[in-house]
């Protein structure tokens, strides 16, 4: 992931516009990382990819149907 510092990203916006369509750019200021600069197309990815389910659907059905049958015993163990 290349790197630049906040200051020279402010001085160079077109440069690190162009160095993201590339890979993420890291900007860094007084020594910690406060931004990360994307392509609008990886950008659409992270964005996609976050929209997808974690866990399989089966094992969410599964789920379900136990907190169906068991509703009262978690209501229990809930107070």
């Amino acid at each position: 992931m290349a790197e630049i510092s906040a200051t020279e990203a402010k001085n160079k916006f077109g440069q690190v516009l162009e160095m993201a369509q590339a890979g993420p750019v890291r900007i860094r200021k007084n020594g910690r990382d406060v931004a990360v600069v994307l392509s609008a197309e990886q950008y659409a990815a992270l964005q996609s990819a976050s929209g997808a389910p974690k866990v399989r659907p089966a094992i969410e059905e599964l789920m379900v149907r136990s907190m169906e049958r068991r509703a009262s015993l978690y209501k229990a163990l809930a107070r």
